[in-house]
């Protein structure tokens, strides 16, 4: 059985003929060569997985031939056989790119137990690099992000020149534009792609955890702290952290997360150990963060820290060029993971579909296709199969014709849909808080500042009103309008 190629690279006739018959009984194909010249022609005409090379041969010098094959990008593993006075020379070569070396005399069974490690490294090498260019070609763009429009050509252009960088960056775009794709195409094709690549989203994480998550905390940290918890961070260590929904991070840990990017420093919570932060950071959010830095929901400073290099992914509306691409892409995927046998769409359905608005971008259309490839009763799609509702953006609703509740539905319903997917423990606080802070700010705006006023407005008493104020760090402006 052909176990790997080896080339026995030796002057003296007697050895080269010992060596040659000790690794043809352990299974290996040996070709020899008796000097450099020789040696030059087999290594450049086969591809051998060892090379077992006298450092002295008749025509040539083997730490001379060792810079030359290795320069020339050979990746045959090399292991020097030397003479105990060149040993220095020997031990300078591994900087050269020699596998190992070997002293003369040498035990035979040494000799193969180190040529069966070389096989094993050598092995173990393809595979990674085969692996990385697996990696590498299943997040290259065009092949996961689908789309040849102007719009994402921009976008691809953009990622292939912040892959090798450790630059910060800001994917902004709407839900379901495909943002945590981006992140990991550009994870992946990153000096980093065999290292953590770990996402959190921000929004679906209770405002009293994800300091928790994003950092970790020690046993009695808090209440509930019963053991040490690795956050995020350091589960991120030598990687990629993806911070999705960034804007949704509360004003103090914005703080905090600031001092990390500055600092490259963090501690957990309730530990004193200092940590190095180690990762590259990707950041996405639907929002805008420019309008939110203004409103001073979003502090200016970690904004353009996180905005080094902004990708913009426009919605799907803004690219219906792309949209047969898509279909024909998860139609593929679809068949391929459900075993379901889908053909196409009809010239009707793929009207229906490139006219839709689709508000979930391309999130929706892959959700459409496959609630009726599974639905359907046939192997290609019409338009009955198809159910499609144009819900309006909140954005583009006339607010004047809407009641509050209907309003509060409405954003709602977004919310929803952001976080499809994604389990959610205490909803109910996450609402209330958001209604909370508007409600309150406005009615102290409203009250110019006094807090009697206010609570008496919300039917609550003032002692209550006060521990809002302070449980959701709402600013009390002072009235200077007299």
């Amino acid at each position: 059985m052909d176990q790997g190629k080896i080339l026995v690279i030796e002057d003296e006739e007697s050895l080269r003929f010992v060596l040659q018959k000790a690794l043809e009984n352990e299974g290996y194909w040996v070709q020899t060569a008796a000097n450099g010249q020789r040696a030059r022609q087999l290594l450049m005409d086969t591809h051998f997985d060892v090379s077992l090379m006298d450092i002295k041969l008749p025509d040539a010098d083997g730490l001379t031939l060792l810079k030359e094959l290795k320069e020339a990008g050979s990746d045959t593993a090399m292991i020097l056989m030397t003479a105990q006075n060149t040993m220095r020379n020997a031990i300078g070569a591994m900087k050269n790119g020699a596998f190992d070396y070997i002293t003369k005399p040498f035990d035979l069974d040494e000799l193969l137990v180190l040529v069966k490690r070389a096989i094993d490294s050598r092995k173990l090498s393809r595979d990674f690099r085969e692996l990385k260019e697996e990696v590498k070609k299943r997040f290259e763009p065009g092949v996961n992000i689908i789309g040849t429009s102007s719009s994402m050509q921009k976008v691809y252009k953009t990622i292939g020149q912040v892959v090798d960088t450790q630059a910060t960056i800001l994917i902004q775009g709407e839900s379901g534009t495909g943002k945590e794709l981006v992140a990991k195409t550009i994870h992946y094709n990153s000096s980093r792609w065999n290292q953590p690549f770990v996402a959190i989203n921000c929004a679906a994480i209770p405002r009293d955890l994800l300091e928790s998550e994003l950092f970790g905390h020690e046993r009695g940290a808090f209440t509930g702290a019963l053991d040490r918890r690795i956050g995020k961070f350091e589960l991120a260590e030598a990687g990629t952290l993806f911070l999705d929904e960034v804007g949704d991070i509360p004003l103090e840990l914005q703080t905090k997360l600031l001092r990390v990017l500055q600092d490259r420093e963090y501690s957990r919570i309730g530990g004193r150990e200092i940590l190095r932060a180690d990762v590259r950071i990707l950041a996405a959010t639907n929002q805008d963060l420019e309008k939110a830095v203004k409103e001073k929901r979003f502090r200016e400073d970690l904004f353009f820290r996180l905005k080094v290099i902004p990708i913009y992914l426009p919605p799907l509306r803004e690219r219906r060029g792309d949209i047969p691409l898509l279909i024909g892409y998860f139609i593929e995927k679809i068949n391929r993971e459900m075993g379901i046998q889908v053909s196409g769409v009809s010239p009707e359905a793929q009207k229906l579909l490139e006219e839709h608005s689709w508000p979930g971008n391309v999130r929706e259309l892959e959700n459409t296709l496959i609630r009726a490839a599974v639905l359907a009763s046939g192997p290609i799609l019409f338009a009955k199969d198809f159910s499609l509702q144009n819900r309006p953006a909140p954005a583009t609703l006339e607010v004047d014709e809407l009641s509050l509740e209907e309003l509060i539905r409405h954003k709602l319903e977004d919310y929803f849909h952001r976080t499809e997917g994604v389990d959610v423990d205490n909803l109910y606080s996450l609402v209330i808080e958001r209604i909370e802070r508007p409600l309150i700010e406005l009615t102290l705006k409203k009250t110019r500042g006094n807090q009697i006023r206010a609570a008496q407005i919300l039917g609550i008493n003032r002692n209550t009103l006060r521990k809002k104020i302070a449980d959701l760090r709402i600013e009390l402006k002072k009235d200077t309008s007299h």
